[in-house]
C-alpha cells in the first residue's frame, strides 16, 4: 500500500510549509488526485489522518478532487477524456492513447492558522 508512503511524504510537505508559514495549525487540506494515478482516495486519507497525528495538521479536514483522465489520440489526433489507462479511444476506438492528464497526486490548497 504505497499510499502510506505518500501521506507520510505529504505530511513532512505539510509540516514544512506551516514551519515557514509560521503557522500553528494546517485546518485543511485540498488535495489533487487524478483518477489515472493509481492512488486510492480513500486508503490515502486515512493514511493522512494517521500521518497527521501529533503534528500542525491533526485533525485537518481533507478534500479530495478527482480530475477525469485524458489522452491525446494519435490516430484521430484529439484531446479526449478517459476513465482509465489502457482504454479506447472514444471517437474513433484507436489504442494509440497519450496520456495527457490526471495522472499525478498534488497537495492544491493548505489553510492555516
Amino acid at each position: 500500500m504505497h499510499e502510506v508512503s505518500l501521506a507520510n511524504a505529504l505530511i513532512e510537505l505539510v509540516r514544512e510549509q506551516a514551519v515557514a508559514a509560521k503557522a500553528s495549525r494546517v485546518t485543511r487540506l485540498v488535495l489533487e488526485i487524478g483518477t489515472l494515478s493509481h492512488v486510492d482516495a480513500h486508503a490515502l486519507r486515512f493514511a493522512v489522518d494517521v500521518a497527521a497525528r501529533g503534528g500542525p495538521a491533526e485533525g485537518a479536514a481533507v478534500d479530495i478532487l478527482e480530475p477525469e483522465g485524458t489522452a491525446y489520440c494519435l490516430d484521430c489526433e484529439t484531446s479526449v477524456a478517459i476513465a482509465a489507462r489502457g482504454a479506447l479511444c472514444p471517437h474513433c476506438g484507436g489504442a494509440k492513447l497519450l496520456v495527457q492528464g490526471a495522472d499525478e497526486m498534488r497537495l492544491k490548497e493548505m489553510e492555516v492558522v
